[in-house]
């Protein structure tokens, strides 16, 4: 690629464009003796003259005007190829990663508020049971159960897990009340395969050891257990932050007053390379706002 002294091009242009010298340095907030050198500059790196001289005026040469309109396309086009490119500076979408019971019924209806804030900013939403590979450069920042340690990522817990039975006013009009715990014994336990260990954690804490915790029925996600104990299927294990609208609307009710905690927390975490990107910090800012702020680690 040959390419000639971009300073000189620019002064060519704009004397050619301009017809003077002296307009052109004006344009340019130089001298127009540095002008005249960055012309001269340009003719000697071409091997040809671009102007004719006279005493107070500069005339092009026919190469002078062909060349003008080739270079004045390109400056054109480098123009509108950087207007473009700052006018998406930062804002690529935000890709966030998060599991679908936690999107359904915590973030996704928090999400117009981020995004009436951020009118501009694309997000794409993505749910999975999968693990998310944060080299693949397909997910910025992902909403995670766990204990706060992620090798190579910043983590900021949001919502710690508590857990007590849930179930639909159907389920007990049909059962009975539910006082105890082993008053469970009548009920059909909605498990998720996701979280398998946490009926277990507390039927334990509630003392109702008699009780298999691994009976009943099983789904790939909360959510589905969830649907079906507001069916009246069965008894759900409700995990306090996402079923607080229903039990506040009452199609779920929690008969028990046991709260058990679970150790486990939902946490927002992101690669450490991330750390100083301005869109994932003003998406931290807000959902810790949102969630009542929470520890910061890093891993």
């Amino acid at each position: 690629m040959s390419l000639p002294p971009l300073n000189a091009v620019r002064a060519f242009e704009a004397v050619g464009r301009r017809g003077s010298v002296k307009l052109a340095a004006e344009e340019l907030s130089v001298t127009p003796g540095a002008v005249s050198r960055q012309l001269g500059l340009l003719e000697e790196h071409l091997g040809i003259s671009l102007f004719k001289r006279s005493h107070r005026q500069v005339t092009l040469t026919h190469s002078g005007t062909l060349y003008l309109q080739s270079v004045s396309d390109a400056l054109q086009r480098l123009s509108d190829a950087t207007d473009e490119i700052k006018s998406t500076k930062g804002r690529d979408p935000l890709h966030i990663w998060c599991p679908m019971t936690f999107g359904l019924r915590w973030l996704v209806p928090r999400l117009p508020a981020f995004r009436a804030a951020q009118p501009d900013r694309d997000v794409v939403f993505t749910t999975s049971l999968g693990p998310i590979d944060f080299s693949a450069r397909t997910t910025d920042v992902a909403i995670r159960i766990g204990q706060g340690t992620w090798p190579g990522c910043a983590s900021h817990r949001l919502i710690d897990i508590e857990l007590t039975p849930v179930c639909s006013p159907a389920l007990l009009d049909r059962l009975g009340p539910m006082t105890r715990p082993s008053d469970l014994r009548r009920a059909t336990l909605l498990q998720s395969a996701a979280r398998p260990g946490y009926w277990r954690q507390w039927l334990e804490a509630a003392g109702a050891s008699d009780i298999d915790p691994d009976r009943g029925i099983t789904f790939e996600s909360v959510s589905l257990a969830y649907q079906m104990a507001m069916n009246g299927a069965g008894v759900a294990l409700g995990q306090l932050a996402l079923v607080e609208d229903d039990l506040r609307t009452g199609r779920l009710v929690a008969p028990f007053a046991q709260r058990t905690d679970s150790k486990d927390a939902f946490y927002l975490i992101y690669p450490n390379r991330l750390i100083s990107d301005p869109f994932v910090m003003l998406f931290r800012d807000w959902l810790l706002g949102e969630a009542g702020g929470g520890e910061v680690r890093t891993g």
